[in-house]
């Protein structure tokens, strides 16, 4: 067990045991939203597959140009144009392919047709006007997506116009959770003297899903030994990481540290991080143990600066997120600096006198969670640093 382990040494021993899963799944391009690709997907063909129109308008000679011209051919998207006439536009629409013989493309807003149909054009046009070349977006043998990217709603898109159908993608990280402590009531429930409402299970379990874990909900677990150690060692028959809030503190009643020392091993440790503190990490059978802080604000900040990134690194990421840090004015004052741990402040973006500053939300307390909800990032501050209005400070974007 080590003690006040500064903030970049936990990350950095995190990262030493973050093994990316390698087991691949194939499905349907609409069901890959979020998923991480297990291979590059390369480009079978050029996209767009030949030279066309990138507006509706008239296929043209450039040398041709400066009398009116008769239209010789009608060319819509998806049909296959002959060669264009000598001495003849063509009127051509959006996405059309280009006649072979064109050299250009004139918008329809600067031609004018005469009562004969013939065209005349009332503009300087210049050679490839208008024209969207084959193979201008894509080339056929590019990757298009690489291996370890997070497929968005784009890259479908993307994968789409070259013609896949599914793809091969890193199975989902099975995440395991429960929560302890016997005060512990779930919403919707009457409230009892002593309880207090799980609010850990609510911001953790969507969070997991957000970031495309499966997820496997266990509920509240009874604060006892037998129940604590059932509940692990069930949990590790099938997830890849178990995650708890609360019990690995060392009191009493605290169990889950007991627990998984008992069915596994357990490294605990002290984080020179405020709030937060104690985090748990271990091993139960072939499941990762990450153990956060039971009170809440601990316990979401834990997961920002530490966890995310874990598990991300987990999923086969190639480009595993830094936290982004963007430089911006403080509209507040802080005064009490702790001397001896890095110190993340609740803020918001806001706009004064048509800059962006960051506001402070008022109780900084661990215990309110409100700060969390309010916010819209973090405020990083280093052992023993105040803040002024004005001073540039470290915010770190929830998203």
């Amino acid at each position: 067990m080590q003690s006040f382990l500064d903030v970049n040494a936990m990350r950095a021993w995190l990262d030493a045991r973050a093994t990316a899963l390698t087991e691949r799944d194939t499905v349907p391009l609409l069901a890959a939203l979020g998923r991480v690709l297990a291979a590059d997907v390369v480009a079978t063909l050029d996209v767009p597959p030949h030279d066309n129109s990138a507006m509706d308008g008239y296929a043209v000679r450039v040398a041709e140009l400066g009398q009116p011209l008769p239209v010789s051919q009608r060319i819509p998207a998806g049909t296959v144009p002959r060669a264009l006439a000598d001495g003849s536009v063509a009127r051509i629409f959006t996405g059309a392919p280009l006649p072979p013989g064109a050299d250009a493309v004139v918008m329809q807003e600067v031609c004018t047709v005469g009562d004969d149909g013939r065209v005349s054009v009332d503009a300087e046009v210049t050679l490839g006007q208008n024209i969207r070349r084959a193979g201008s977006d894509i080339a056929a043998g590019n990757v298009v997506a690489p291996a370890g990217k997070r497929l968005t709603p784009a890259d479908l898109g993307l994968l789409a116009s070259i013609g896949i159908a599914e793809v091969d993608v890193i199975r989902p990280l099975r995440v395991a959770v429960f929560f302890t402590g016997d005060e512990l009531a779930e919403p919707g429930e009457p409230l009892a003297d002593g309880k207090i409402y799980n609010s850990n299970r609510y911001w953790l379990t969507p969070l997991l899903l957000q970031l495309g874990c499966e997820v496997t909900d266990l509920g509240t677990v009874p604060d006892n030994f037998g129940a604590t150690r059932e509940a692990l060692t069930d949990a590790a028959d099938f997830a890849d990481i178990i995650l708890t809030c609360g019990g690995v503190s060392v009191g009493e009643e605290d169990h889950v540290k007991a627990a998984v020392e008992a069915v596994g091993t357990l490294d605990l440790w002290k984080i020179a991080i405020k709030p937060g503190k104690p985090f748990a990490f271990g091993r139960v059978g072939a499941a990762d143990f990450i153990g956060l802080p039971g009170n809440p604000v601990s316990g979401y900040v834990t997961f920002h600066v530490f966890v995310r990134r874990y598990l991300e690194q987990r999923q086969g990421l190639a480009e595993v997120r830094e936290p982004s840090v963007i430089r911006l004015k403080a509209a507040f004052e802080w005064t009490r600096a702790d001397a001896r741990r890095e110190e993340y402040l609740r803020v918001k973006r806001v706009v004064e006198n048509g800059e962006t500053v960051l506001a402070r939300f008022a109780n900084q307390n661990s215990g309110v969670l409100s700060s969390c909800a309010w916010a819209d990032g973090l405020v990083r501050l280093a052992p023993g640093q105040t803040v002024a209005p004005g001073d540039w400070v470290d915010y770190l974007p929830f998203e």
